[in-house]
């Protein structure tokens, strides 16, 4: 059963890395619905509700939980290549030693004074990617979509896409972070658990 349950997980791992499809098709109760043809509608589950949080729901409750969908699954992104890249034993120079992978580094951190330094950085990152990531009210520009947080400062040509790439674009992303959503939450209960589920048996934080 556990081997059934692991094969299933990387299946569906593997389909939301996989470049997205917009559905051509759902039943016709979910069809009804006026977010049926969103964005992030794709297969093979297609609108999918289960919760039933957008029953009667309008515009702008959709929006807040696209924006939020995004956020944690950009998020999710980076803890999913952040915690990859310290487990597999790299670190900055000058990152105090003896500071191991995984949740165990929060305690490490704190016992030094070097690493509270480093604690103190990273809450005022935090605090600074979050003033950032938002439309900026003072800029006269206007979001394309939700989630396009670039202000009119940031581009790398994404105004010389197609109609069609950018729809793509934008898929792909929200995809990869639902899985990076789920590989995340996967690889931390793994961690409390004591069991590894990475190459060579590495196990962050012990």
């Amino acid at each position: 059963m556990m081997k059934t349950a692991c094969v299933l997980a990387l299946a569906g791992s593997a389909a939301a890395f996989a470049p997205a499809q917009q559905s051509t098709g759902t039943n016709t109760a979910l069809a009804a619905s006026p977010f049926a043809e969103e964005l992030g509608v794709q297969a093979p589950l297609g609108f999918w509700d289960p919760l039933g949080m957008l029953k009667d729901a309008d515009q702008n409750k959709f929006d807040t939980l696209r924006t939020m969908e995004l956020k944690h699954g950009r998020v999710s992104m980076l803890a999913v290549v952040g915690y990859l890249t310290t487990a597999s034993g790299y670190r900055f120079p000058g990152y105090p030693e003896g500071v191991p992978a995984g949740f165990g580094a929060w305690h490490a951190l704190g016992e030094t004074q070097d690493g509270r330094s480093i604690l103190v950085q990273m809450a005022l990152f935090f605090v600074l990617a979050e003033i950032v990531n938002r439309d900026a009210e003072w800029a006269d520009t206007e979001a394309e979509f939700i989630g396009d947080y670039r202000n009119g400062a940031l581009d790398f040509g994404w105004d010389r896409f197609s109609d069609a790439k950018k729809l793509r674009t934008r898929a792909v992303e929200l995809n990869n972070g639902r899985a990076a959503m789920m590989g995340i939450w996967g690889l931390v209960t793994h961690e409390m658990m004591g069991v590894s589920i990475l190459p060579g048996g590495v196990l962050p934080g012990n």
